[in-house]
């Protein structure tokens, strides 16, 4: 039987303490932080993708599927990892261009 729709409750408020909360979050986690976490966050997925491959040469594991997507997703991660870095140059480089 379906759940007629009168059941749905509506979300819970938010109170100003806790968009206070969130907002002093986000500010203290600057820019930096985001670049070392995004770093942190290839450099992890490159190395479940190596470790992936060295299971499968061991004969630890047969999931070929497995192990492409793994280095998939680390391919692409790095990706727009590089994209990322480009177009902070590119900002960079942009900003220093101005004249004032």
């Amino acid at each position: 039987m379906i759940n007629p729709i009168s059941t749905i409750r509506p979300p819970a408020p938010i109170s100003i303490e806790e968009l206070a909360g969130a907002s002093s979050r986000s500010s203290s986690a600057g820019f930096e932080d985001a670049l070392k976490e995004a770093f942190r966050g290839v450099d992890a997925l490159q190395k479940n993708a190596q470790a992936s491959t060295e299971s499968l040469l061991r004969g630890e594991s047969e999931d070929l599927h497995k192990i492409a997507l793994d280095h998939q997703r680390a391919s692409l991660s790095f990706d727009l990892f590089l994209q990322m870095r480009n177009k902070a140059v590119t900002a960079y480089q942009e900003i220093m261009r101005m004249q004032v």
